[in-house]
């Protein structure tokens, strides 16, 4: 499978991303400025982590507009496969990709912590793989995280199984103790109708390589290798 991970000004995470694309999941790999008009024939693309272009305006508002994003909204939308961590969560939300907008933490602080997490369907590209009741320990570092959408909104991610992962206790209790940042209903990352379109806010390119000490996130970037399973 050819990866490309789109690269805007303020990115932070994508030579993480690249990194264990390559290193870890041993697949192709190609970089995409945000400028670039070419998609380079990838199969699935990666908005990474970080501050594109300062997080003026809102998280992801500018990005939205930048060149290469002619190209991956015609490609989510033809079925492509796109995921969205953190900022490229944000930059999802306002492309339109996917529901709901992503606001200040409840706390109106920067969040820079380890969380706990779980799947809440086994119907992803992203989750395919990981264990019934799996609890994930991985990264946060965002200051707009707080899930937010419509209730008639709400009603249609529940009702067409779209919550992809909330925020648990490190027994997988769902309570507004362990919710980070206030999100909605402790969600922490969605996909769209389609099931093409997957954003989360934690970082699991930060907890996949061994010598970290923890590599839950390969739990989520490696599902994604899983043809065998749903796609």
């Amino acid at each position: 499978m050819k990866f490309g991970v789109v690269v805007f000004p303020g990115s932070n995470c994508d030579d993480d991303t690249v990194y264990v694309i390559k290193n870890i999941l041993g697949q192709e790999v190609v970089k995409l400025w945000h400028k670039d008009s070419d998609l380079q024939n990838v199969d699935f693309i990666i908005l990474p982590g970080g501050f594109s272009f300062g997080d003026y305006l809102r998280s992801g508002a500018i990005a939205r507009f930048s060149p290469i994003m002619e190209k991956v909204i015609p490609f989510a939308q033809d079925g492509g496969f796109v995921l969205g961590i953190c900022n490229g969560f944000q930059i999802l939300t306002e492309s339109g990709l996917l529901p709901g907008a992503l606001l200040h933490n409840s706390q109106r602080k920067f969040i820079g912590k380890d969380i706990f997490l779980k799947a809440q369907t086994p119907h992803s590209r992203i989750t395919q793989s990981i264990p019934s009741g799996k609890v994930m320990r991985i990264p946060i570092a965002h200051g707009e995280g707080r899930y937010y959408t419509d209730a008639e909104s709400l009603k249609s991610l529940y009702e067409q199984d779209q919550i992809l992962f909330k925020y648990t206790s490190p027994e997988g209790d769902i309570a507004s103790d362990w919710n980070p940042n206030g999100s909605l209903d402790s969600i922490a990352g969605i996909c769209n109708a389609q099931r093409n379109v997957f954003g989360l806010m934690p970082h699991p390119e930060r907890a996949t390589d061994p010598i970290l000490g923890n590599t839950d996130g390969s739990w989520i970037l490696k599902s994604i290798l899983d043809t065998q399973l749903v796609s």
